[in-house]
């Protein structure tokens, strides 16, 4: 006989969270960024290890020179204890105007004041065509009823 575990049930305080910090990205609020890491957080993306709140600073601010146009959309993944798993998906343009889709996962790792001191980032991105953008709603943060990653088969 073969036993069907519940599906598991993800703490909305978390999914509130990963929403802020969407917003934080898409409002491109760099102090909400910053500010939700521990001032001596580690920090990987791709090749770039960061430590501490200003490498993030100057890291982000680069970043989002590059990506113009940026939205982004995540979307609470797992947790257990103070690791959170966030998946995204975000979509930008560069100065040449080329447009990009970027698909990644996140390892969140809070501290016991509920700053995250650690976080993981793995992302990979493609090139798109302009018509084939799915993030299009106006600069600022995602609208409540635009599709979830999920709902967008993403």
């Amino acid at each position: 006989m073969t036993t069907h575990n519940a599906a598991p049930v993800l703490d909305p305080s978390l999914i509130e969270r990963v929403r802020t910090a969407e917003d934080g990205w898409n409002l491109r609020d760099l102090d909400a960024v910053v500010l939700s890491h521990r001032i001596d957080c580690h920090w990987r993306s791709r090749a770039d290890f960061l430590w501490g709140r200003e490498q993030i600073r100057t890291f982000v601010t680069r970043k989002w020179r590059r990506e113009i146009e940026m939205r982004t959309i995540k979307e609470l993944w797992a947790s257990h204890g103070a690791r959170v798993a966030v998946r995204f998906a975000s979509e930008f343009r560069n100065d040449s105007g080329t447009w990009f889709r970027a698909y990644g996962n996140e390892a969140w790792q809070y501290d016991e004041t509920g700053l995250i001191c650690r976080r993981l980032t793995s992302v990979n991105e493609h090139p798109i065509q302009e018509h084939e953008r799915m993030l299009r709603w106006r600069l600022g943060a995602r609208p409540a009823d635009h599709p979830s990653l999920s709902e967008l088969g993403l």
